[in-house]
């Protein structure tokens, strides 16, 4: 069996804003050996948390275990959600403004008329 299929990546939510990624690590690593913890930040806002983040653990087996006892779990006064990852989904920008510009409706995004429009 390939080692890198036994690895689980866990989505961890409602972490505090000051939560380090070391602190992050450090709340997994009881379960087993962590491959990454990786707090997601906004580069538009000077990389501030934006309170979620994603640990990668060796073996499936233990990221269950970590997933079972700290979801719903206090940390920093913030009820912990620690569930399985879904695959990311790449973005192909590109792509997405080609078809912005096609004449094709969206439903009902009003963020590029301004108020004078709206009128």
């Amino acid at each position: 069996m390939n080692e890198s299929n036994n690895k689980k990546k866990l989505y961890v939510g409602s972490l505090p804003f000051k939560t380090s990624e070391e602190e992050l690590h450090n709340l997994f690593a009881p379960y087993g050996t962590i491959v990454s913890a990786r707090i997601v930040v906004d580069r538009s806002n000077n990389d501030a948390s934006k309170g979620f983040g994603f640990v990668e653990m060796e073996n499936a087996e233990d990221a269950q275990r970590a997933a079972e006892a700290l979801n719903g779990s206090l940390y920093e006064g913030r009820t912990l959600i620690v569930n399985e990852a879904r695959p990311e989904q790449k973005t192909n920008f590109a792509r997405r403004d080609d078809r912005a510009g096609s004449g094709r409706s969206f439903g009902n995004d009003r963020s590029f008329r301004t108020r004078r429009d709206r009128g």
